[in-house]
């Protein structure tokens, strides 16, 4: 079985910044490609950055780029999402994910393994 944890989360002001670990365990030879989501209150969870732990770059939303970094370490099964310059619509529960696709997959439907999501809020 996977498991996936983030932590990192908090209150935050804006133009603050914060950083989101996500450590794997278990079999984590299954998962090909790490993906962060987030979804505030009565909204759809969307989709924020993945990266694939064999390489190449990360790939971000529109809404994350030049703001977010998502990095890996591959000796501990975890990646980084850094988070700066953080604006009140970032606020919600941040979620990582992992999928044995090799594709580059942005969608919640191609994740089969979820983390329990962490808060970040971001005051005005």
């Amino acid at each position: 079985q996977v498991q996936l944890v983030e932590s990192g989360g908090g209150l935050v002001q804006a133009g603050g910044s914060l950083r989101l670990p996500c450590a794997a365990s278990g079999r984590t030879s299954s998962i090909y490609t790490m993906g962060w989501f987030r979804q505030a209150p009565g909204k759809e969870r969307e989709f924020v950055a993945r990266i694939r732990w064999s390489g190449g770059s990360p790939v971000y939303a529109d809404s994350a780029k030049g703001r977010f970094t998502l990095s890996r370490d591959n000796a501990r099964s975890t990646v980084y999402l850094q988070m700066n310059s953080l604006q009140p619509e970032d606020t919600g529960v941040y979620y990582c994910a992992g999928t044995p696709r090799i594709g580059v997959p942005k969608t919640v439907h191609e994740y089969d393994y979820w983390g329990p999501g962490t808060q970040v809020t971001v005051s005005s």
